[in-house]
């Protein structure tokens, strides 16, 4: 028998075997038309951003940077490549080459992703990416179609809970609905995303931080429900292999005497560390830090 709507709200058990053993995802309980959200996709007080709007900045943005100036190695744009991903971890790319239209999005996706990490490995005094080093920062790719539904008492759940992503970068394809949150460097409040028809949300991953020594910022970001309207975003997760060892460059270290700050560790123990408890904030990026 199909469980019913009541079934769903009143057994864990039932709502399990929908969503995730027959593979129905929340996509499937939208489509029975739940006019309240399940109990177990309630979130404590403290998580939910209704308790956070007090704690979002409407004055602050990430960086918004023109690529069409680089065609020509401009300093300018370089720089603002680097500053980016060393304050914030997240910034927003236009004129940048890629189509949006999904098909062509991942295979031309590759060239973007080279000139962005040929620029931010520059600053780090890694003057040329060798095949080693390609393999290590980009030798694994994996891209995620997300849909959201609109979202029964929205106010009492997230779409996802706060995290920082495992990867080396994550190019971000975003529908014009909004939602994605990032942290304030100072960790006290939150920043909105505000969708740019056409540009790419590029962030930071662990495996980056990790390897630059904590110069570039993989930084905690969320995205919220929303009541009214659907969401769509598209993202690339551009990451090592699972097995590589990570650890921060020697370039990075020699060139101004630096401590490690972070250990080596095998790429798929991280990842694996990191689901354990995803949606933890920045908690996994201490499991890689020297103490």
């Amino acid at each position: 028998m199909a469980p019913t709507r009541s079934m769903m709200m009143d057994s864990p058990s039932d709502l399990n075997e929908f969503v995730m053993i027959q593979g129905n995802g929340v996509k499937g309980l939208y489509e029975m038309g739940l006019k309240t959200l399940p109990k177990q996709y309630i979130h404590p007080l403290e998580e939910r951003m209704s308790m956070m709007t007090n704690k979002v900045v409407p004055q602050e943005s990430i960086p918004i940077i023109d690529m069409s100036n680089n065609n020509n190695n401009n300093c300018d744009v370089e720089d603002a490549i680097c500053d980016a991903a060393e304050k914030w971890g997240f910034f927003q790319v236009i004129n940048h080459g890629v189509p949006t239209q999904a098909l062509e999005y991942m295979k031309k996706s590759e060239a973007l992703i080279k000139r962005l990490l040929n620029i931010l490995m520059k600053r780090l005094n890694v003057k040329e990416i060798d095949e080693t080093k390609e393999a290590l920062l980009m030798g694994s790719k994996r891209i995620n179609l997300n849909y959201y539904p609109v979202c029964p008492n929205h106010d009492l759940t997230v779409a996802i809970g706060r995290h920082s992503d495992v990867s080396t970068l994550t190019i971000l394809l975003q529908d014009q609905t909004g939602g994605l949150f990032v942290r304030t460097e100072d960790r006290r409040g939150w920043i909105h995303v505000p969708p740019i028809p056409g540009a790419l949300v590029i962030n930071i991953g662990d495996a980056l931080q990790i390897m630059s020594n904590g110069r570039y910022k993989s930084i905690e970001h969320r995205v919220t429900a929303n009541g009214s309207k659907t969401r769509v975003s598209v993202p690339i997760f551009v990451n090592p292999r699972p097995s590589d060892v990570i650890g921060p460059f020697l370039e990075v270290l020699a060139s101004d005497g630096e401590k490690a700050k972070y250990k080596n560790v095998l790429y798929s123990d991280y990842v694996k560390h990191f689901f354990r408890k995803a949606h933890d904030g920045k908690m996994t990026i201490e499991y890689a830090k020297i103490t």
